[in-house]
């Protein structure tokens, strides 16, 4: 790759339309971002703060909402300054970067909520044994891994893209440096870059999601097997936060990374991007908060300054 490429600037289109319309999307997402790293703020503060919320369930939804406000952040001020016309232009260090970021934390979204998966699973299948499996030192290495194994996933699309070279048209029609409308402008072969792409993609997915999928048929099969409803509602209402972010996750992603080829339907990958890095976040915080009893406790507790004696 020549120094040309190194030094050239490349522009995000964003959403092409009437002035009005831009206006209407920078509202949106900067009332988006504001309540996602709120939001995510918040229960990182509160899992902090809250002595019964110090186990390994709250310690992996700690490490969820730390990703997903850097994950929001990676896009979401780029896209602001794209939206009002001010900054559209981006280095390539700055778009390969923008890139690793966010590609890089949405595969350790991955692995995250499949650990989260099969920490429910232990609490729910192997109550008696949760705390001795389940322990401080298991939970950090679960974690750490999850960081360490996302970051570790991008590496080779990244290295790829870095020695394609860009001498055509310099607008990526996106409102981030995603990499589907990114190398389409490169005038090099770009089939290593996409055959990388499309093979960490399905490895990721496919792999968080067994684990997923395989914790929740044993949860939902031990769920079966309790004899009142009480008893099975108390136990399914532990997963039903997590499930419910992971539909939401899984629904806006499978689209974006697996497919034929990952030059086709860029502008239909533009609006789900908007709602994988955009709306997604923004619901994760609510999500734990309204259909999380402990959460919603805790939320009181402080509410009223005071607290409840442990039993």
């Amino acid at each position: 790759m020549g120094n040309e490429t190194l030094t050239q600037d490349f522009v995000l289109l964003g959403f092409p339309g009437p002035r009005g319309l831009q206006l209407s999307l920078f509202s949106l997402f900067l009332v988006m971002y504001v309540l996602t790293v709120g939001g995510n703020m918040a229960i990182l503060v509160l899992v902090g703060i809250a002595p019964q919320l110090r186990i390994p369930m709250y310690f992996f939804l700690s490490n969820l909402s730390f990703l997903e406000i850097w994950y929001t952040t990676a896009v979401v001020p780029k896209a602001l300054a794209v939206l009002l016309g001010s900054s559209q232009a981006i280095g390539f260090t700055s778009c390969l970067l923008q890139m690793y970021l966010v590609f890089s934390l949405g595969c350790t979204e991955y692995f995250l909520l499949a650990v989260m998966a099969y920490d429910r699973y232990l609490a729910v299948c192997y109550p008696l044994h949760y705390g001795a499996i389940m322990n401080s030192l298991l939970s950090v290495q679960l974690a750490l891994g999850s960081w360490a194994c996302g970051f570790l996933a991008i590496a080779v699309p990244a290295a790829l893209i870095s020695s394609l070279s860009f001498c055509g048209p310099r607008a990526i029609n996106h409102f981030f440096c995603d990499i589907a409308p990114w190398i389409a402008l490169a005038c090099t072969s770009t089939r290593a870059v996409e055959a990388a792409a499309f093979g960490i993609a399905v490895v990721v997915i496919l792999s968080s999601c067994l684990i997923t999928l395989v914790s929740y048929v044993s949860i939902l099969s031990t769920v079966l097997r309790i004899p009142s409803a009480g008893g099975r509602s108390k136990a399914f209402s532990t997963c039903s936060s997590h499930l419910t972010v992971v539909l939401l996750w899984y629904g806006s992603t499978i689209f974006l990374h697996v497919r034929t080829s990952i030059k086709d339907a860029l502008d239909l990958s533009k609006a789900v991007h908007v709602l994988n890095t955009v709306v997604t976040p923004v619901l994760n915080p609510f999500i734990y908060t309204l259909r999380n009893q402990e959460v919603r406790a805790s939320l009181l507790r402080r509410r009223k300054g005071g607290q409840v004696p442990a039993d």
